[in-house]
């Protein structure tokens, strides 16, 4: 098994993976963190509470040695750095492996979704990716609250051998095999998630928020309708209990992000406080992007897309977004 990358969640999915008996092999890309985790067996930057069984966990900053052994790779990068990540990998270098995607993102620059990221570029059989789906916060996986995740493959072997993985006294999975809807209603979980923020941030209460959420669950439904019609039941874990956790959670970086644009700050020093990444802010412009040729109506994308990056003022755009609330 291998993990890629240095965040809070891959740091919550190598605590998750060794509660069993999996050998990981964990990525990361900065070396001092690397150094630490080898010596003081925590990560120094996220999760810090988090004690790493280094029985279990080898470290590496090498990306070729620690995929070399791995039957799993799971790819815990955000988003935008993905294919910076995985330049150097050949499809060779993934031949027989399984790539679990746990980023809740597009690849800006071609609005893919990872897994499309995978097959496209690195030639990853389509039966041998899989998505892992929330409500699940690295930060309740650190204090071994009770959580849900949902394993998507379209290979339904794949989904279950990955999801008993992961199966522990604080983790239950179920599988599925909808992975494009699951993997674009945790994009647009995200962005909404942002707005939510921003609305907070306006001072709006639990009232609209309610209102926001509820349509914020068509909204998303209608786009996964149109990019890929099938019956699919939202009100699902994987979809709707991802919106609300990430929607009202105190862990979400997204709705935090969002609160401090809707309190003020620019886009930029708003990342700078924050430290880590928003995967709402890139998935905003992506989706919006990708709606100019569905579109779609889709008026919560487009009011986060304006104040995002058309610099429209947050509270007039959230006035206008409320006249097309039902």
């Amino acid at each position: 098994m291998a993990v890629l990358g240095g965040g809070s969640w891959a740091t919550a999915l190598v605590k998750i993976l060794t509660e069993n008996a999996v050998k990981v092999h964990w990525w990361l890309r900065n070396e001092q963190a690397a150094k630490h985790l080898r010596k003081y067996h925590h990560n120094p930057n996220y999760l810090s509470n988090v004690s790493i069984n280094r029985r279990k966990v080898k470290i590496y900053t090498q990306l070729p040695k620690a995929l070399a052994s791995a039957q799993f790779v799971v790819v815990a990068i955000p988003a935008a750095f993905v294919p910076e990540a995985l330049a150097k990998v050949q499809a060779a270098d993934l031949e027989g492996k399984v790539m679990v995607s746990a980023v809740k993102g597009l690849i800006p620059q071609s609005q893919a979704l990872i897994t499309e990221h995978l097959t496209q570029y690195l030639q990853v059989p389509a039966e041998q990716t899989a998505v892992i789906a929330g409500p699940c916060h690295a930060e309740e996986v650190a204090l071994e609250k009770q959580s849900f995740l949902t394993i998507a493959s379209n290979s339904a072997t794949t989904a279950t051998s990955f999801a008993n993985l992961l199966n522990c006294r604080y983790i239950q999975t179920t599988t599925s095999q909808d992975v494009l809807g699951i993997e674009y209603c945790a994009v647009m979980k995200n962005i909404i998630a942002l707005t939510c923020g921003i609305a907070h941030g306006l001072n709006y209460g639990d009232n609209f928020q309610a209102v926001l959420v509820s349509n914020a669950l068509q909204e998303m439904s209608r786009l996964v309708a149109a990019l890929d019609p099938q019956p699919r039941d939202l009100s699902a874990s994987a979809y709707l209990g991802d919106l609300l956790v990430t929607a009202y959670s105190q862990f979400s970086r997204n709705r935090t992000f969002g609160n401090m644009i809707g309190r003020g700050y620019s886009v930029k020093s708003a990342q700078v406080e924050m430290n880590m990444v928003a995967e709402g802010y890139y998935a905003v412009q992506s989706i919006y992007q990708l709606n100019q040729k569905l579109q779609v109506n889709m008026p919560i994308t487009t009011a986060a897309y304006q104040i995002l990056y058309e610099n429209a003022r947050p509270a007039p755009t959230i006035q206008q977004l409320i006249r097309n609330l039902v």
